[in-house]
């Protein structure tokens, strides 16, 4: 067993939504990309490319990524690409999305060899959140304006929509496409294929799999167009867990317990966006604050019951480590980064990474 920290892939876990993925594929047309953005541990991306049809990226360094460890359809987007750095997004890249007309147009001619996309903001989304809702006042993600996309349709084949955040509920989905249907109709009818983006748990629990394949299908023949789905949370989702040891406990009228992680550097999104991490079962009579070893106050993972007191040496699983948090991992505080484990799908497990003080030191000057 390896030293705590480190991030555990359960790949029988994650086979669970890599085949509902591959079921809305069949059953709907769509194509399914991941979004590396949310995970990029291309260690199962072996695995994950037998269920899914590429990737799609956000930086340079992503679409590089995807078309080396991944393979097959490589999807470029990027909110604005530099001059030095567009010839390469093109040499790796099957299609091109571009955030807005004027992008499209200053880079027109280099891209002309390639597959292109516009990205579309229907400025209405899901999101709870105002710091990740694409559809915010003022956003900058996407072109809103019929008329102006018009002007440009010469230059693209396809059309990048993402709008559903976290959203795990059909009914809203169905409504939120229907006003995509409504607002940009005249434009999607002209076009071979449409990316409607991540957000959409649809592998999450009960989901209604049938009636999103069957959403999915009447939009694609509607329009003519091959959907593509981009999921990043639903791919990963409740596949991977963060495995920390208690150092040391205290009581400052309440139980705290203190591990060899910390949120900041391991977990960041809770941080981001004040929530608390996930354990299992909570449930018991004994009560604890779980904190990070940074020296952060608020570096807290969230307070959790257990069945028995907590002692040093104990093991604690954090969980849906995955999504949004592997990527985000950092060397804040100089705390050890986390190693990566994989759990095979007959239930062996090997270490794929460990992070060492030289690659702390590599990654300042």
């Amino acid at each position: 067993m390896p030293a705590t920290p480190y991030y555990l892939i359960d790949k029988s876990k994650l086979k669970s939504n890599m085949e509902k993925i591959a079921y809305v594929r069949e059953h709907s047309g769509a194509k399914a990309l991941l979004a590396l953005k949310c995970f990029a541990t291309w260690s199962v991306f072996d695995f994950m490319s037998e269920y899914m049809d590429g990737t799609t990226s956000s930086s340079l360094y992503e679409v590089k990524l995807g078309r080396q460890k991944f393979g097959k359809e490589t999807h470029a987007y990027s909110v604005a690409y530099s001059d030095d750095e567009i010839g390469e997004v093109i040499e790796n890249a099957d299609k091109i999305i571009f955030n807005s007309i004027s992008q499209l147009t200053r880079f027109a001619d280099q891209a002309s060899g390639i597959v292109r996309g516009l990205r579309l903001n229907p400025q209405v989304s899901t999101s709870s959140f105002d710091l990740a809702d694409p559809a915010r006042p003022f956003s900058r993600l996407g072109e809103w304006d019929v008329a102006k996309v018009e002007a440009v349709m010469d230059r693209i084949s396809g059309f990048m929509i993402h709008n559903n955040c976290e959203n795990a509920d059909f009914d809203l989905f169905d409504q939120m496409l229907g006003n995509i249907e409504e607002k940009f109709g005249s434009l999607l009818a002209r076009v071979e294929w449409v990316s409607l983006g991540g957000g959409i748990h649809f592998t999450g629990e009960n989901y209604p799999l049938d009636k999103f394949c069957a959403r999915l299908k009447a939009f694609s023949e509607k329009f003519g167009v091959q959907v593509y789905l981009e999921p990043g949370e639903a791919s990963i989702t409740k596949s991977t867990t963060l495995e920390v040891t208690v150092l040391d406990t205290l009581f400052n009228g309440k139980n705290l317990a203190i591990v060899d992680s910390s949120i900041e550097a391991h977990m960041l999104d809770l941080l981001i966006y004040r929530e608390n991490a996930k354990v299992l079962p909570n449930t018991g009579d004994h009560p604890y604050m779980i904190c990070g070893k940074s020296c952060l106050a608020g570096d807290v993972f969230g307070e959790f019951d257990f069945e028995n007191e907590i002692k040093v040496g104990d093991r604690i699983s954090i969980q849906d480590a995955a999504g949004y948090t592997m990527v985000k991992k950092n060397w804040f505080n100089g705390v050890g980064m986390p190693s990566i484990v994989i759990r095979e799908l007959d239930g062996t497990e090997r270490v794929v990474r460990e992070f060492t003080f030289d690659d702390y030191v590599s990654s300042l000057s």
